[in-house]
């Protein structure tokens, strides 16, 4: 009998992925589309880990009051920062107290961020990494359903 895999978390800074890919910038930079490009953000996470067994953490900055946190029953689980806190300040700060107990992998495009998970024990994955992980997950899963 083997021993029972350690699930690995991923960690993902929202907007900055948002940033960086060209077709979810374009609409985010409307402010009536903006939601579009979190809508898309979050559907490509979900098939990654449907398709990868990570579970996936996305961390947005806010604009609501208090930090608010959605998780969708066996699916993503989304924080939204607090006016005065950033999304990098939470990844860091769950990074620093469960990366010494599980593997996680933090995706951003900040390399301060990037830095600072590296030297928590975390790993670090940029954002066209992670489009690279989300379209082979996208390939599996049309794979298995044809």
């Amino acid at each position: 009998m083997s021993a029972p895999r350690t699930l690995t978390y991923l960690l993902v800074d929202g907007h900055s992925v948002i940033h960086a890919w060209p077709e979810l910038r374009k609409e985010h930079v409307k402010a009536a589309r903006r939601h579009l490009a979190r809508l898309e953000l979050l559907t490509r996470l979900r098939n990654l880990q449907d398709m990868s067994g990570m579970q996936v953490v996305v961390v947005f900055d806010g604009a609501r009051q208090g930090t608010n946190e959605e998780r969708e029953p066996e699916g993503l689980q989304i924080i939204y920062a607090d006016p005065g806190t950033t999304a990098d300040t939470i990844i860091e700060r769950l990074v620093a107290r469960y990366a010494a107990e599980r593997p996680m992998r933090v995706v951003s495009a900040d390399g301060m961020v990037r830095e600072t998970i590296l030297s928590l024990g975390a790993e670090w994955i940029s954002p066209e990494i992670l489009r690279g992980l989300c379209d082979g997950a996208e390939r599996d899963m049309r794979t298995r359903l044809a």
